[in-house]
């Protein structure tokens, strides 16, 4: 008996092309609509990101025209294809200035690179569900349709067309039916379908949409996917539109939160604007922006209108009202706030305390130090259990150079003292309220720099003098 061998049949290679030229006249903008942000990152990179889950970056092609070199400037460390079209012809021209970059072999997706909140689950659905040889659009059913091009289906519904706005009847404008600016096609009867589309329409422009036709006559198959929510093909064409879709983006990432057993005051009132990791039994109260990398530990507490930027915050935190972190590492039952500011390069050990009005920049907290209220501690090291009094100031910079402060363990620095950097206070040392020290300060001891108190007894305040008619300026 002879064996055989079943060889794998290869699948076609996948490319993405973004569509990305349009100039968005309607943002009344200088920046190019893709730029615009939504959670303070670009829409385009949005619609990169996602197609990233898909293919290689290399793979990835986005096709740009208006404010080009400040688009390709924003995206130097980002490994994607870029294709300039040099005038704005409309979706079919501008796929086909990519066309000489693809296989023949490849399957292309088209994006949009407006349409920012489309998900990898639906792409992915898109791509697996459409033959290798066959057309595949993303359509749904939209209850205005008004703008968006038509999906006409026969009696069998099959899809005939794609016939857009400006170019349908009545009967055409009543369908619900619309297609998404998405769609799959295999490249090399793309390319050829793409070689004969015309501009004779309203618009004067080489319409992607018309390929469907040609994709018919050839008796190819045109198939359908939908997304799981309208939003995900909801386009910018305007600062309006823009708002919308960041609260849709800000209440999708609340929820997710919320599932992973974090407590959300209000899922309407909070702002994710990069990637947080949060533990369950967290809590976070309205207004809060968190920014860039964010992780809080189990049963952290953010109090309202927190601002946290590239922080981790360990278990058992608090971060009060108002408050302001930045760039920083909290341990387990620390405090912040409220109004504080937290700034880059600081590190909170375990059950450390900054209070309300404090300023803390490049600094250490030893485990159980406390600095209450209305300091500034700057390039600081700052040992176990030591006491900042109210008013203290690090005097870390000579207008030059940055110095360092720093304090051992158990120390006690009294209220409105100013520690002139370079200094080191040692172990259990005490600085008396109202010092200003330039020299380090020995272990164990009350060091106290104040300026004698002089009284003058016949001293008297002085008085507004009364002006004379003739000291008036003359009008």
């Amino acid at each position: 008996m002879t064996e055989t061998t079943t060889v794998p049949v290869s699948k076609p290679p996948l490319a993405i092309v973004i569509l990305a030229a349009g100039q968005g006249t309607r943002m009344l903008s200088d920046t190019p609509k893709v730029l615009h942000p939504l959670a303070a990152k670009p829409l385009l990179t949005h619609v990169i990101d996602t197609a990233m889950t898909l293919v290689d970056p290399t793979s990835i092609y986005v096709v740009y025209g208006h404010g080009g070199e400040r688009i390709r400037e924003s995206y130097l460390h980002t490994s994607v294809h870029w294709v300039l079209q040099t005038e704005q012809l409309g979706t079919g021209h501008a796929v086909n200035q990519v066309m000489p970059h693809i296989a023949d072999d490849a399957r292309l997706l088209v994006l949009c690179g407006d349409v920012p909140l489309l998900t990898p689950e639906t792409l992915s659905r898109l791509v697996t569900t459409t033959p290798d040889d066959a057309l595949g659009l993303l359509t749904a059913e939209v209850p205005e349709p008004r703008g968006l091009g038509r999906i006409v289906r026969d009696a069998n519904r099959t899809i005939e067309a794609i016939v857009e706005e400006r170019d349908a009847d009545a009967p055409t404008r009543a369908i619900r039916e619309i297609y998404s600016g998405v769609m799959i096609a295999p490249a090399g009867k793309l390319r050829a379908w793409l070689a004969r589309v015309d501009n004779h329409n309203d618009q004067g422009e080489y319409y992607l949409t018309s390929i469907v036709a040609l994709a018919i006559a050839e008796g190819i198959a045109v198939v359908n996917s939908t997304p799981e929510a309208l939003y995900e093909i909801a386009g910018v064409n305007d600062r309006s539109q823009l708002a919308e879709l960041e609260r849709i983006y800000q209440h999708i990432q609340a929820k997710k939160l919320a599932k992973a057993g974090v407590t959300i005051a209000d899922l309407n009132r909070i702002d994710i604007r990069g990637e947080v990791r949060a533990a369950r039994d967290s809590f976070i109260d309205v207004g809060v922006i968190l920014q860039g990398k964010v992780i809080l530990g189990e049963g952290c507490h953010i109090g309202p209108y927190c601002v946290l930027t590239d922080v981790e915050i360990a278990p058992g935190a608090q971060i009060r009202a108002h408050s302001v972190v930045e760039g920083a590492k909290l341990g387990a039952h620390t405090i912040v706030g409220p109004f504080a500011r937290v700034r880059p390069g600081t590190v909170m050990q375990d059950n450390a305390m900054i209070g309300n009005f404090v300023e803390v920049k490049n600094t250490t907290l030893g485990y159980g130090a406390k600095a209450s209220h209305l300091s500034y501690l700057g390039d600081a090291t700052i040992g176990q259990r030591v006491n900042i009094g109210a008013g203290t100031i690090t005097c870390n910079y000579d207008g030059v150079n940055k110095h360092k402060t720093i304090i051992d363990d158990d120390a006690f620095i009294g209220s409105n003292t100013s520690l002139v950097a370079p200094i080191h206070v040692g172990r259990g040392a005490t600085l008396g309220a109202g010092s200003t020290v330039s020299k380090d300060v020995p272990s164990g001891q009350l060091t106290v720099a104040r300026a004698k108190a002089v009284s003058l007894a016949n001293w008297q305040r002085p008085q507004k003098q009364k002006m004379d008619k003739s000291d008036k300026v003359s009008e």
